[in-house]
């Protein structure tokens, strides 16, 4: 059954996640200790999440340039913004907001932000306790990631690998995304919602995903890495929310 969606001004679609509770951690048992304990999250507030990570033509024509490292080709705008910081992303998100305020989606307004990193968990899943939204067998991997094992050394066009049973595309690898929140070194001080984990104590940002570079092993659902907010990688992106203002 399709979901709810809309389409932006540029071309991208966001499809309707609704509230649910899930399992968030490693549920398998073979995890590092940064996914535990297991958790049981609950989504409140429901919120559209971007079909694809945003690419390099929709971050030039909100910011006016392009940082990107793999831009040669045609079909580069197509290809995943990569080499902006956590900084950069909340910059681009606010500049969405200045300018798209007033955008009316399905008879809604709303605000546009990062994910959470128990809402891209959540999505990613997509109703699953597997390592991989499609199972535990990383050689199926090929048929919905770009990965260090078949990217090919670079970002790919977005959009090419099968989607998740929720309809979102490119969650497992091709670039890694940006989150709202610090990173901990595990989940024991994390609330129990699907809001950000913020903290003065914590210096570091999370990402999730893995990416083009990395090994299948930091693609799964439950993977978790982190990065200074300063730090610009070719592997690492983002991936817009659009959080209706009356949920």
């Amino acid at each position: 059954m399709s979901r709810p969606s809309f389409s932006d001004s540029f071309g991208g679609t966001y499809i309707l996640i609704e509230p649910d509770d899930f399992e968030m951690g490693d549920l398998i048992g073979d995890g590092l200790e940064r996914e535990k304990p297991v958790r049981e999250v609950k989504i409140v507030r429901p919120f559209f999440i971007g079909e694809r990570p945003v690419t390099q033509v929709h971050w030039s024509s909100v910011m006016g340039s392009n940082p990107s490292k793999f831009t040669e080709g045609w079909s580069a705008g197509l290809q995943p913004v990569e080499r902006i910081s956590w900084h950069d992303a909340n910059a681009f998100v606010d500049k969405l907001n200045e300018t798209l305020s007033q955008e009316v989606h399905l008879g809604l307004t709303g605000i546009w932000r990062l994910p959470t990193e128990a809402e891209w968990e959540f999505v990613a899943r997509s109703g699953t306790k597997t390592k991989w939204f499609f199972g535990n067998r990383d050689s199926e991997l090929e048929d919905y990631g770009w990965h260090a094992g078949n990217s090919g050394a670079s970002t790919k066009v977005v959009g090419q690998k099968k989607p998740t049973s929720w309809g979102i595309m490119d969650l497992y690898g091709n670039v890694s995304e940006w989150c709202q929140d610090n990173f901990s070194k595990d989940y024991s001080n994390h609330s129990l919602s699907q809001n950000a984990y913020l903290s003065d104590l914590q210096e570091l940002y999370v990402h999730r995903g893995g990416s083009w570079f990395t090994e299948s092993d930091s693609t799964r659902s439950s993977a978790r890495n982190k990065s200074d907010p300063n730090r610009k990688s070719d592997g690492i992106g983002m991936r817009l929310v659009w959080e209706p203002s009356d949920a």
